[in-house]
């Protein structure tokens, strides 16, 4: 069975639901992961994605922050649903396909402006939910799981316009990268993106205050896909859709996506 994943943080699910729609019509993607869904679940609007095919979800939402979704063409089993630090938020659901395959949502704390976790909650609440998310995959090694979601952070040099800029500001920060770099490595996940599209700069996200965010391209790369290293052989595709950002009043994040074929 071979189909298609997309994460999206949306900003949004119902100020957005026209552009998901958007999306979904072009019959390019099977199961669509959604971050900042900002809505309690009951008031999600499944009946309009089940119009266009998609009528399978699982969620955790809240009023006006947070959230994430899982929304399918085919059925899925509610997993997990798990509060990384024990903040209370909504950030974490985990479902299972019909052909085996687990896949994690995660939308990761954003941690804030100041890089310091004595100066900044934010930034302290963030490191403790990574270094939770470690602690849980050390225990639940995953086999035949997807991992995806809004990580807000850019790991690499070729994930944000300026490597040197960058290093100091929160999404590139070297401890955030280590404490990512954690979670990968007792989970033996692999970064689907970059499997595929090794080296050149790839960006999710562009601020809102850029005036002209294309020609600027100060972009990040904080969405992403990783798969098991049982199917990751079994991964490709990897592509991120752009050209979304240009869609009348978009998110500031733009859908990855990747093929699973098994």
């Amino acid at each position: 069975m071979a189909f298609n994943i997309a994460t999206w943080n949306i900003n949004s699910v119902r100020l957005r639901a026209d552009l998901i729609c958007k999306l979904l019509k072009n019959g390019e993607i099977d199961v669509l992961c959604l971050q900042e869904c900002k809505s309690p679940v009951e008031k999600i609007p499944l009946d309009v994605f089940s119009e266009i095919g998609f009528s399978h979800m699982v969620a955790r939402g809240q009023k006006g922050y947070n959230g994430v979704a899982i929304i399918s063409k085919f059925p899925l089993l509610e997993k997990s649903a798990i509060d990384f630090a024990g903040l209370g938020h909504a950030r974490h659901i985990a479902a299972q396909l019909e052909n085996g395959v687990t896949i994690h949502n995660f939308y990761v704390p954003a941690g804030g402006d100041e890089p310091d976790r004595q100066k900044n909650e934010k930034f302290d609440q963030k490191l403790k939910y990574l270094a939770e998310m470690k602690d849980y995959f050390s225990r639940n090694v995953p086999e035949k799981s997807i991992l995806v979601g809004d990580l807000n952070i850019a790991p690499l040099p070729e994930d944000v316009w300026d490597h040197k800029k960058m290093a100091k500001i929160v999404s590139h920060t070297q401890i955030e990268i280590d404490h990512l770099d954690a979670v990968q490595g007792v989970g033996n996940w692999v970064d689907v993106t970059r499997k595929d599209i090794p080296a050149e700069k790839l960006y999710s996200w562009w601020s809102y205050r850029a005036k002209d965010w294309s020609t600027s391209d100060r972009g990040r790369r904080l969405d992403h896909i990783w798969a098991s290293a049982d199917i990751a052989p079994h991964t490709g595709g990897s592509r991120i859709l752009r050209e979304v950002r240009s869609w009348e009043k978009p998110s500031d994040h733009v859908p990855v996506l990747a093929t699973i074929d098994l």
